[in-house]
């Protein structure tokens, strides 16, 4: 650990990625501050509203290949880090059950062709099995007679959302990371250190205009006797809906996605919508018992692509992770570490070094020079000093 008053890295944003960058790079011996405007459980972050599933086969009927190729990775990365940190979270890798109603059943032939088309060879093999009949009973004992067709992703995974953003603080806590909870930060005043990485989402449209809020809506129940194994996604040309269940009878229940930053409670529309669906999956949701209904604005770019945008200078911004946080933030937030440690010894200096850097990383598609501030000298020198 070094022994400088100032910071090695000053990680603004604490929600899952900026956690996941802060910690890791605590774990390389750096120091490290992490400033959230939030408080240390996440409550304010996009990633306390998610079902984290890890499916990045299920996403390729509407993801491009970088997507399902990132969240494949991810899903074998995962369990790694899960073990590294001082709390248990619920991991599954139970795959994913695929169904439609018979009304609905002309949106199967289109979902697959979309899943055929965009998702890699590897992941296909094998990972997408046809059920009939009684086989979608085995598969899911509890949806037994319920439908006549669907498909198992056997591959796929999830975990727990909030158990992963409670671990990831008591891992910053172990690793010494000097965390700043309900801080808020002024963009025209970082904190110093030697290089700050922005992981703020929308925090950071002052400096990322181009950022805009999809938002999302889940309804979290507690529906003892139901027992779904793995996550279920019931196709439907209006709501496609999810169903993740957790531990303890719960589940996540998510289907809508607005754009626009709208903020504001579930409206009575989309509870409608969300519970409805479920009860038609298993008529037992409708005696369960509702613990929330939330929403929350996930940060996108207009390509929908995560991005790391390097300043030039000793700013690196990690953002763009959209609704695919969960399944891909391991690999995103590694490709963001390893960039930030070569920026601070130096081996990354100028638009030469980057654009060497970008063609030989793993994930080069993510990085991205902002042009805006490409000249090191419009940075005063101060930015570096240890």
């Amino acid at each position: 650990m070094r022994t400088s008053a100032q910071p090695d890295f000053a990680v603004i944003g604490g929600g899952l990625c900026g956690r996941l960058v802060a910690w890791q790079l605590a774990g390389e011996g750096h120091r490290v501050a992490l400033y959230e405007r939030g408080d240390a459980a996440g409550s304010n972050a996009a990633a306390w509203v998610a079902a984290a599933m890890l499916a990045p086969l299920a996403e390729a009927a509407s993801a491009e290949l970088l997507i399902t190729r990132l969240g494949a990775a991810s899903l074998d990365t995962w369990p790694a880090l899960l073990a590294q940190l001082p709390e248990p979270v619920f991991f599954q890798r139970n795959g994913s059950l695929i169904v439609w109603h018979h009304s609905d059943r002309a949106e199967a032939p289109l979902f697959e062709r979309r899943l055929r088309a965009n998702a890699p060879a590897d992941l296909l093999d094998g990972g997408l099995v046809p059920l009939a009949g009684a086989q979608v009973g085995a598969s899911e004992p509890s949806l037994a007679g319920r439908f006549a067709q669907g498909w198992l992703l056997p591959h796929e995974g999830q975990l727990d959302n909030r158990q992963v953003l409670s671990a990831l603080a008591a891992g910053l806590v172990q690793r010494g990371v000097e965390a700043h909870w309900n801080a808020t930060v002024d963009d025209h005043a970082m904190p110093p250190a030697r290089i700050t990485i922005d992981c703020r989402g929308l925090g950071a449209k002052p400096a990322m205009p181009t950022l805009r809020g999809i938002r999302g809506e889940v309804a979290r129940v507690h529906a003892p006797g139901i027992g779904l194994s793995r996550p279920v996604r019931l196709l439907h040309p209006r709501y496609p809906l999810y169903i993740a269940p957790k531990q303890n009878d719960l589940y996540v229940i998510g289907a809508t996605e607005v754009e626009g930053e709208d903020m504001s409670p579930v409206s009575v529309r989309s509870a409608l919508e969300l519970l409805s669906a479920a009860f038609s999956v298993h008529p037992g949701f409708g005696e369960a018992r509702i613990l929330e209904l939330n929403s929350q604005c996930r940060p996108t770019l207009p390509d929908h692509r995560p991005v790391l945008l390097w300043d030039g200078a000793g700013t690196l911004r990690v953002n763009g992770l959209y609704r695919h946080g969960y399944m891909i933030a391991p690999e995103v937030a590694g490709e963001a570490v390893r960039f930030a440690s070569a920026l601070l010894d130096g081996r990354v200096a100028d638009a030469d070094a980057f654009a060497d850097w970008r063609h030989n990383a793993r994930w080069s598609e993510l990085f991205r020079l902002d042009d805006a501030h490409d000249r090191a000298q419009t940075r005063p020198a101060a930015t570096f000093n240890v």
